[in-house]
This record gives structure tokens, sequence and C-alpha cells, in this order.
């Protein structure tokens, strides 16, 4: 996780980067924006924006749109007004970190930015054969392709790749191909020079010369547009990339990790991945098998992120009954790893006592959008749903959510099952509407 950190209060950003550093961050700090973009335009690659309060957040993300970096930007402050903190997020921060810095809100955050839990948790014989076999691949410099359904921890198998190599002192750059749009992509794996297109208004270096001497991570390879593809497979075989209006190769040194959620040989016999880029791909190949196919990893990534939220909160570790264990081991889990995450963080916010029972469990009903509820389990009853509209209820959970996380955008999310974004995009709707948002005042 590469965090740059943006402002002038140098005591507060010390102690802040001591933090992120503590907890695996590799921290770089500068006074203003325009030295940080002159650092992402010369490929000193990050993560995640820590902007303070008093710069313009407004136009540190209009100045990142118009570069096409594509990057989370969070701001920061002292002291800050609550209506200082709901500016930031209607400009299109994520969410708004109160300083002092607090160590558990810094890990949240980061945590919640990178999907990266930290380790990797693993009982079940299924995926324990899978992490040493990971062990082997990752002492080797040759491609690997993961595979495996959405929320199965494709990317933190990646990481844990790259940390177990002779290349874990470099970068770990990781490009979601599938949430940026095919005409953007290019410059973002590839860079551009300063009048390649409308709008590069400097060199841009992309995420491949970032990734020099480490790790790239591609994920959802398989949403790349077969045009690329072959730009791509020229890089993979040459270990050299061009620019978009560059005057030549430039020689990259990386070690390629590509993740799909798809059949991708049926993706082949359809015309629509590559053959030859999948056998460049494919020297190394890793399936991570779906959570309802190993049952034992249920109770030890449950008890996990519980002592995570648990910390993240402030609240004390409660262990699961064994009533609330069974009903876990009883789901689906169609959304596997990342499911089971966003149920336990809601069931520590919502357990009463000393334990974590089974009213607290709220699943989604097998092939519904909706959340199967006990008679004494918290939240709305069918009662007090009638005559109101859809996005009333939703911007009335939503909103309760922001008050329960004290204004944690990311915890937040995590907690109803949504993207940051989307969250985000929600909130500026009830913005825009004059509707009062939680401020991020508290951790």
């Amino acid at each position: 996780m590469r965090l740059l950190i943006v402002g002038r209060n140098a005591g507060d950003v010390a102690e802040a980067s001591r933090i992120a550093a503590g907890r695996g961050a590799r921290v770089r700090h500068v006074p203003d924006f325009e030295t940080a973009l002159e650092e992402l335009r010369a490929g000193r690659g990050a993560d995640l924006l820590l902007v303070e309060l008093g710069i313009d957040v407004a136009r540190v993300i209009a100045a990142l749109r118009r570069e096409r970096i594509f990057l989370p930007v969070v701001a920061y402050g002292v002291d800050a007004e609550p209506a200082e903190a709901a500016a930031a997020i209607k400009a299109g921060a994520i969410e708004f970190l109160p300083f002092p810095p607090d160590a558990d809100a810094i890990a949240a955050l980061l945590e919640g930015v990178s999907g990266d839990p930290g380790e990797f948790v693993a009982s079940d014989p299924k995926m324990r054969e899978v992490l040493e076999l990971a062990r082997v691949y990752a002492r080797s410099d040759a491609s690997v392709l993961l595979i495996g359904e959405s929320g199965t921890g494709k990317e933190r198998l990646a990481r844990f790749l790259h940390e177990h190599s002779p290349r874990a002192s470099g970068p770990f750059v990781s490009v979601n191909c599938a949430a940026i749009p095919d005409s953007l992509l290019e410059s973002e794996l590839f860079g551009h020079e300063k009048g390649a297109f409308t709008g590069a208004v400097a060199r841009r270096v992309g995420k491949f010369e970032e990734a020099n001497g480490g790790t790239l991570l591609l994920d959802e390879i398989s949403e790349m547009d077969v045009r690329l593809q072959a730009k791509l497979l020229r890089a993979i075989q040459e270990r050299e990339i061009d620019r978009l209006g560059g005057s030549g190769p430039i020689r990259v040194d990386i070690r390629l990790i590509a993740t799909t959620n798809r059949a991708i040989e049926e993706e082949v016999a359809a015309g629509r991945f590559r053959e030859d880029l999948y056998f460049r791909l494919s020297v190394l190949v890793l399936e991570i098998p779906p959570l309802r196919e190993r049952p034992g990893d249920i109770r030890v990534l449950a008890e996990h992120f519980a002592r995570r939220f648990a910390r993240a909160n402030g609240l004390p570790h409660r262990p699961f009954t064994e009533r609330a264990l069974a009903k876990l081991r009883g789901h689906v889990w169609r959304g596997n790893v990342r499911e089971l995450e966003n149920v336990v963080h809601r069931a520590v916010l919502l357990a009463r006592g000393q334990s974590i029972d089974e009213e607290a469990i709220l699943l989604r009903a097998p092939g519904m959008g909706r959340e199967e509820r006990t008679a004494g389990s918290v939240g709305p009853t069918t009662s007090t749903l009638v005559g109101r509209s859809v996005a009333e209820v939703e911007r009335e959970l939503i909103l309760d959510t922001l008050r329960h996380t004290l204004g944690n955008r990311t915890r937040a999310a995590h907690l109803l099952g949504i993207s940051i974004r989307t969250l985000r995009n929600k909130l500026r709707e009830y913005a825009e509407a004059g509707i009062p948002i939680p401020p991020a005042l508290q951790g």
C-alpha cells in the first residue's frame, strides 16, 4: 500500500506517517499538490492520496481527472467544521479523516482502500493446498494467472505471491481492468507523452513503469479490449513498452500476475480473449475455490474479521455463539469471502451482550437481494416499511449506518455491502438535495 500525504502540518503528518508505516504502508510526504502531481506524473505512484483540508479538494480531484490518474482521495484536517468535511466529500473525496491521527482509524482506512486484510487466513485443506502451491510459485518470475469467483480473495493472493517473492522489496502495483474505460486503460498501463492526445498536458508514466522492479497485477484481465490485448502481449514478450506519443520503446522489469472471474478458455474459444496472450499469462495457474467449497475456512475467517472490526470500532472482541456459527456454515455465500466479511462487520456492530449470537447475523436470502431477519433481529419490521418508497428506506439505512460508524465512510460501505464509490455517489445526491450528511469527525 503506497500512501502519499499532501500538506504542511508537519507534526501530525509525521505521526500519521509513523502509524501508516507501522501498518505496512510505504509513505511519502509532499508539502503541496503541485509537487504531488509531479511525483505521480513521474511514475512515483500511490494507491491513496491523503490531502490536507486547507488544500482545495475539488481542484485536486479535477486535476487528477484531467491527468487521467485514477486514485482515491481522502481529506484530513484538525478541528474541522462539519460543513468543511461535508464539502470535501461532496467534491469527491471518499472520506474525511480527523487529525490528530488515530491508529485504528488509519488502519481501517488503509484496509478499506486496499482491500488487504494484512494476512491470508486459511484453515480448510483445499485453501491450504493453494497457499502451499503459491509459496512455490512465488519463488519464480513467471507470469501467474489467478482464477476464481468474485470475492474469493484473488487480489490478496496476488499480494501474497509478491510478498513471498524475491521482488518483495519492490513495488506492488494493481490495475483493475474492469473499472477503467477502454479508452483510458491504454494510457493508464503504458503512460503518455505531453500532447499525445487532447488533455495530455504533461508526460505521465504508466503502471508498467511504476511497477518496474516489482509486481504488476492486472485484475479482471478478461474484461480488457482485444485491441489492447495485442499491445499487452508485445509488452510481455519483449519486456518493453511504448508510451502513447512516445518516440521509442522503454525497457521494463516486472513480474506479471493476472486475475479473472470468467471461464477464460471459453472466452478464448469465443474470440473475446487472445489465445497467445492466454498462453503467455498462464505459465503458472492458481484456482481459488469458492467459500462454499471450503467450509473449514468459515469459522477462522469469521473470527479473524470479528477481531479486526471490533478493534477498528473500539469495541471489545466477542466470540460467536455456536448457533451463530451454525448459521454462517449453513449459508450459500454466493459473494464468497467478501460477503462473509460484510456480514461479520454488521454483526460486530449489531451484537449485544458478551457474544455475537445468531440474531446479529443478517444474511441475504439465496437468489434474492434482501436480508433474512429473525423475529428478534435488529432493524425495521414490515409494518414500519409499508407505504414508504424504496429510495426513502435506502436513504434512511445509509444515513443511520453512517451515524453508527461515527461518519466513517469506509466502514459504512463495508457494513452496507456496497462499494465506497456507490456510497459516495449516494451521499452526493443527498447533499445536493439539501439533506444533512453526518460528518466524519471521529475515527
